[in-house]
């Protein structure tokens, strides 16, 4: 990844203010034209913008900047940055090892079964396949339809979870509300549940029948308790 200097126009003001060094090695060092460099001096052009210290964000030294002022031929040089920052990949197809590329159609068809709402270049992006093969394996007229299996991608090693988290999530955001139909089964209205069908009713009166039998029981138990302390009278 080839080195660019942060803000070029603040770093010429810091150094048009706080070093020797000609117009010319800043505006190459800065890519700028040395009229401007000039313009910057003189103050009729940057004006308002803060200079920035090229030092302390680690683009250039402090024995970079003596070399160049001792030599006017000498062209200032970025110093090597601390912290390598990665390139960029360049989005395309997934890259699927040969290994994997016999499970790709079983990973298809689980994606085709469990998340029809992903697009065709959505699953291309996770298993690395082309839009006709998609296309093959919903309509069944893949050449080896027969032997497919559903396979989870992920466990597959095809893609990773976060991967098709996203990619359902990007999906399912455009899609409309289900309807009460696809939902199933409904609540049923207060006028239905207030009418109780003939089964409850009878419930309900085999449950007063009951109390009822429970009443005569404990009449009887009184009774019987009652009748030894009548002999008992009797007998004195």
């Amino acid at each position: 990844m080839a080195q660019t200097l942060l803000m070029p126009k603040a770093t010429a003001i810091w150094l048009v203010d706080n070093t020797a060094l000609s117009f010319d090695q800043i505006a190459q060092f800065c890519k700028l034209h040395p009229l401007e460099v000039k313009a910057i001096a003189d103050g009729e052009a940057a004006q308002g913008i803060k200079g920035l210290d090229p030092i302390s964000t680690g683009q250039l030294s402090r024995d970079e900047i003596a070399r160049a002022e001792a030599n006017p031929n000498h062209k200032l040089k970025l110093s090597e940055p601390k912290v390598r920052v990665p390139e960029s990949k360049r989005r395309g197809p997934r890259y699927t090892p040969v290994s994997k590329r016999q499970d790709r159609p079983n990973a298809i068809l689980w994606l085709v079964r469990n998340h029809p709402e992903l697009k065709d270049a959505q699953i291309s992006r996770l298993v690395g396949t082309t839009k006709s093969t998609i296309e093959q394996i919903r309509e069944r007229t893949h050449w080896n339809s027969a032997n497919l299996a559903p396979m989870d991608p992920v466990t597959l090693g095809l893609c990773s979870q976060i991967d098709l988290d996203m990619e359902v999530e990007k999906a399912s955001k455009g899609r409309p509300l289900p309807t009460a139909a696809e939902l199933g089964a409904t609540l049923q209205s207060a006028q239905e549940t207030e009418r109780l069908s003939p089964s409850y009713e009878r419930e309900e009166e085999k449950e007063k029948e009951k109390e009822i039998d429970a009443d005569a029981v404990f009449r009887k138990l009184s009774s019987l308790r009652s009748a030894p302390k009548d002999e008992d009278d009797d007998q004195y």
